[in-house]
This record gives structure tokens, C-alpha cells and sequence, in this order.
């Protein structure tokens, strides 16, 4: 059992994190508690959910230290993390939180608020200014909902005492995320006030980075395994597999921790890594997780130890993602490839397809369809990006193969199965009408034959002989 290599009570807050859910706590918490065990003082961490209070609840009593179980086929290895020094719940008191944000000594932002969590179009990555949650910060903007509404309140407040700008460090998977988080945030800076919006966007820094682990759901069994192992129970303690990476681009006006000397790339560039990870592992990932679950499969490695879904991971990277990427110098495609084929089988690792599943509306346009596009324009086929989408439509209608109810969590979860109850479980009926929703598809791919045509006949396939069949018949066309 490792232990924090540090004096946790003397730990100072040097980072806050909006978000703290098990990714936090398996990622980036654990690079900053190595960083703090090395030495590095000031970069201990303040969290703050924006929602729901499970995680305080879960962890004050605890002082803020949790398990991390690392899992592998050889066993597991535990660690308690000690850098969630600060616990805040946002709805509850939001003006902690921005007095937190507000600290001289706060010089980074991170947030892991998964892709719904940035109030934006998801197709064109602008910000919604209709979306419930940014018209009441535009409202009340002394006491925001939202990841967007914090940030700019925050900034604006240390821009008036004179305090530097914090960098604000996104770890959510999307695309080109600081670009597209400075986007969104200097937008709702200048709805309040055009001079803020042009400070937000000259002045602070939005680094974009790349995060990768897989990390599943805690479940009871999880927790009784652990304090099995502790000989004393952990509320809340976090899984993940041994694999963990983090490609950061390297602009931090205001001082960053050595991040490097714990395993972090710094770069120039994120976007070639963003884009392998973001095709190649989540994009796959999704593939899994709807075909998967409609054919029977609770868990990623239960899907891929049927070997056509295997097959099927196989020949999606190879035949039509690789060919859209730009490979980073000196990156071995080939290798990673088949490591992350490797996690996915990892049978310690109980990810559950339901819970990857989550928020298709949201991680569709960048996981698949970005790279549907590119093969568009590159006149190639998209046999299986169009099966992947033909799953998430089949699951988004809400119904699985046996006819029980799918509990379909999605921000658009409501609008979706609203059409797909008027449209029937008809592909020639269905596809059209869940390509009409331009907030996942956009206006052009819905237009393009090459696109609807290919994605209405898959799922035609799906319809007709279920995920099982139609995987199989497509990777031994």
C-alpha cells in the first residue's frame, strides 16, 4: 500500500479543479500527488463538483483522501492519493468557490465537467447562449451554474483586484479543447461586457491537452475489495488500469508544476495526439460500447473476447481512422493499436458499455463523425463508422433487441427518443429522422447520399438481424 510521500495537512492549494469525478481522481490528482512527493510544494488541489454533493459527502469525513486501485490480470495495487487537500460543492456555496478561484496563489484551473458540461454546440463547438444554465449566468452572474460561468466570473474578478489570470487546463475529450473551452468562455465574457470578452481572449491562457485512462465506475464490490485490502472502508475509492497519459501543450504564464518528471509530455502541439487518442481508443470505445450493449454485452472485455467485435475494433482502426491521422514523430500507430486493444480485453477492468455509452449526442461529433467527414472528403468508404452510428441510433431509440427499456442518459435524451417513437424502428424512417438533429450531425452530412445512404442501410442491417449479425457480417465482407 503506497502512501502520500508528502506532509498532506501542509499542502497548499495551487489548483482548481471544477469536476471531481472518478477521471479527476484517477488522473490528474494522481500526477500532482507524485509531483508533490518529489517536492514541488504549493500545487495541492481544491475540487468542486458543480452538481451533485456525492463526492463531499463521500470524501470530507475522509479528509479528502481516497484509494486508487490500479487493476490488471496480475492483481491490483493500491495507493491513497492525498493531493484533494479542498472540497467545495458549487450549488451549495458558489461564492467559496470563486473566492477559492480568486486566491493569488490559484494559478491553475482544471476541469474534467464531461462535454455537456461546457454549454456548447457540440458540431461546431460554439457556446449556446440559449442553454438554461449560461442564460441564468448572463442573469445572475455573481452566482454561476456553469464550468463557463465560473471561469468568467472568477477572471473577471481578478482582472479588477489586479491578480494574474489563472490557466485555464480542460481534460475533457474534446476536440481541440483549450481552443474550443476559450472559445466558449471568452463568448460568455463578452456577453457580459465586451471588454471582458477581449481580455479573456488575450489575455489567459488555454493550453489544450490529451488524458488518457480508463477508469469505470466504482460499484460496491469495488469497495468492499478495498477495504478488504485497507482493513478500513473507503467511501468513494477509484479503479483505473495501469496505462495513464497525459499530452499537455506547454503555456503556463503564471507557473506550472513539473509535470514532466512524473510522466506528463509536454508539447507543442496536442492536436496529433488528441486525435489518435480521440479516434483510435474513444472512438472505438463507443463503437464497443453501442453494438456491445445492443448484442448482450455488459462489460468492453466481454465484447471484445467475442471475436468479431474484435475484429470489428481491428478493422475500424486500421481501414478507416488510421488513414485520417497525422502521426506524431517518432509515435509507433502500430504499437499503440494494439495496446489499446490490449486494455480493452483487460478482464480486472469492468467498464460497463452502458456507462460509456453515456452522452452519445455529446461525444459523436468528435469520437466518429469527425473522422466520417474525413473520409468523405477523401472519397473513401465508411462501412464502419456508419455501423458505430447506426448502434448509437438503435440504442438512442431506447428500446434493446428484447424489447426492454434502455436507460438512455443523454442531454438530448428526451428530443431523440421523441423522434425515434414518431419515426419507428424503420432504418428508412428512423435515420432521417435522427440525422435532422443538427446539434450531432450538423447540416452538411445529412445532405451528403454517401453519408445518410451508407448510415440508413446499417442500420437497416442492425434492424433487421440484430448488433450480433450485423458486426459479423461486416467484418468478414
Amino acid at each position: 500500500m503506497a502512501r502520500p510521500g508528502y506532509d498532506v495537512a501542509a499542502a497548499e492549494v495551487g489548483v482548481v479543479h471544477l469536476g471531481v469525478g472518478a477521471f479527476h481522481r484517477a488522473h490528474q490528482a494522481v500526477y500532482l500527488d507524485e509531483v508533490m512527493a518529489r517536492g514541488a510544494k504549493g500545487w495541492a488541489i481544491a475540487g468542486a463538483s458543480l452538481r451533485a454533493p456525492d463526492t463531499f459527502d463521500a470524501l470530507a469525513p475522509q479528509d479528502g483522501l481516497y484509494t486508487l486501485a490500479v487493476r490488471s490480470g496480475a492483481g491490483d495495487a493500491l495507493r491513497v492519493v492525498g493531493s484533494l487537500r479542498r472540497l467545495l460543492v458549487a450549488p451549495r456555496d458558489p461564492e467559496a468557490l470563486l473566492t477559492t478561484m480568486c486566491d493569488p496563489k490559484v494559478r491553475i484551473v482544471t476541469l474534467t465537467v464531461t462535454e455537456k458540461g461546457y454549454c456548447h454546440d457540440p458540431a461546431s463547438g460554439t457556446l449556446d447562449a440559449a442553454h438554461p444554465d449560461i442564460r441564468a449566468d448572463l442573469a445572475s452572474p455573481l452566482r454561476p451554474r456553469s464550468a463557463p460561468g465560473f471561469l468568467v466570473e472568477a477572471l473577471a474578478r481578478r482582472r479588477a483586484a489586479g491578480t494574474r489570470p489563472f490557466t485555464v487546463l480542460c481534460c475533457d475529450n474534446l476536440p481541440a479543447n483549450g481552443e474550443t473551452v476559450a472559445r466558449v468562455t471568452a463568448r460568455l465574457a463578452a456577453l457580459r461586457d465586451p471588454d471582458l470578452g477581449r481580455f479573456v481572449a488575450g489575455e489567459v491562457a488555454f493550453p489544450s491537452t490529451m488524458v488518457d485512462r480508463i477508469v469505470p465506475a466504482t460499484t460496491d464490490a469495488d469497495r468492499a475489495l478495498v477495504a478488504g485490502a485497507l482493513g478500513v472502508a473507503d467511501a468513494w475509492p477509484v479503479m483505473a488500469e495501469p496505462f495513464s497519459q497525459w499530452v499537455i501543450e506547454d503555456r503556463f504564464p503564471a507557473g506550472r508544476p513539473p509535470l514532466e518528471e512524473v510522466g506528463a509530455q509536454m508539447v507543442a502541439d496536442v492536436a496529433p495526439y488528441e486525435h489518435m487518442k480521440l479516434r483510435l481508443l474513444n472512438g472505438a470505445h463507443s463503437t464497443l460500447a453501442y453494438l456491445g450493449f445492443l448484442a448482450g454485452h455488459e462489460h468492453i472485455a466481454d465484447a471484445m473476447a467475442d471475436p468479431p467485435f474484435a475484429r470489428l475494433v481491428e478493422r475500424l482502426q486500421d481501414e478507416e481512422i488510421t488513414p485520417t491521422l497525422t502521426v506524431p514523430p517518432g509515435a509507433d500507430i502500430e504499437g499503440y493499436k494494439r495496446a489499446l486493444r490490449e486494455r480493452f480485453r483487460n478482464p480486472a477492468l469492468r467498464h460497463r458499455t452502458w456507462q460509456i455509452a453515456m452522452d452519445g449526442s455529446q461525444k459523436l461529433p468528435q469520437r466518429l463523425i469527425a473522422t466520417a467527414r474525413d473520409r468523405l472528403a477523401a472519397d473513401a468508404s465508411i462501412d464502419f463508422l456508419a455501423l458505430a452510428i447506426a448502434g448509437w441510433m438503435r440504442y438512442v431509440a431506447g428500446r434493446d433487441e428484447q424489447g426492454g427499456a434502455i436507460d438512455v442518459r443523454d442531454p438530448l435524451a428526451a428530443k431523440l427518443r421523441a423522434r425515434a417513437d414518431e419515426a419507428g424502428l424503420a432504418a428508412d424512417r428512423l435515420a432521417p429522422a435522427l440525422l435532422a438533429v443538427r446539434e450531432v450531425f450538423g447540416a452538411d452530412l445529412p445532405a451528403d447520399p454517401r453519408f445518410s445512404g451508407a448510415v440508413t442501410a446499417a442500420l437497416d442491417d442492425l434492424l433487421r438481424g440484430g448488433a450480433a449479425g450485423a458486426v459479423g457480417r461486416l467484418v468478414t465482407r
